[in-house]
């Protein structure tokens, strides 16, 4: 019991029983064990009964719901991976085909440029035969005409020379002959 004597400060328990033995602990107190045996069967069964009908069920409906979710989760990711693979096999299909497409057009347009370029080389090649024909023509009857003149300017000229130096004219005849036989020799 507790005894307060004027000097303690605090309450003091004692747990000695009269002629100095301790008392054995509560649970274990072989009087009362029967019914503390018969009350933890009873809290046994009320609490096996209240955990499996009522928070087993709620916590199984729980994890059934929660692995639902993590198998729709991952059927919705299966399914999305499974579409960006084709849309990535598409793409990479259309890719190639774009690149070939891309590839085909450029070598008909380097044939077709190609090709026209030729053509006008060709058509540049023929104007310039045909103005260097015409040129030549051009240049023939120039110098043609001018070695036609040739013999009229050197008659005029000799003529003029002849009567500069003699105060006499020549007659055409005379000077014509000196100038053919100039101009074969």
């Amino acid at each position: 019991m507790a005894e307060d004597h004027g000097e303690a400060k605090g309450t003091v328990a004692h747990t000695e029983t009269e002629g100095g033995h301790k008392a054995p602990f509560p649970p274990f107190e072989k009087s009362t064990f029967a019914s503390q045996l018969v009350s933890i069967v009873i809290a046994f069964v009320a609490l096996y009964l209240i955990v499996s009908r009522i928070a087993l069920p709620r916590v199984g409906s729980v994890i059934d719901a929660r692995q639902n979710a993590i198998d729709g989760d991952l059927a919705a990711a299966q399914k999305l991976k499974d579409e960006s693979d084709s849309a990535l096999k598409s793409y990479e299909s259309e890719l190639a085909a774009a690149r070939a497409r891309a590839q085909a057009i450029s070598t008909e347009t380097r044939d077709k440029l190609n090709a026209a370029s030729e053509a006008e080389r060709k058509t540049l090649e023929e104007q310039l035969s045909l103005k260097l024909a015409d040129a030549e023509k051009t240049i023939a009857s120039t110098r043609e005409s001018a070695m036609s003149n040739v013999r009229g300017i050197a008659a005029d000229a000799a003529a003029a020379i002849v009567q500069r130096l003699t105060g006499i004219s020549p007659d055409g005849t005379s000077v014509n002959s000196a100038v053919d036989a100039s101009l074969k020799g």
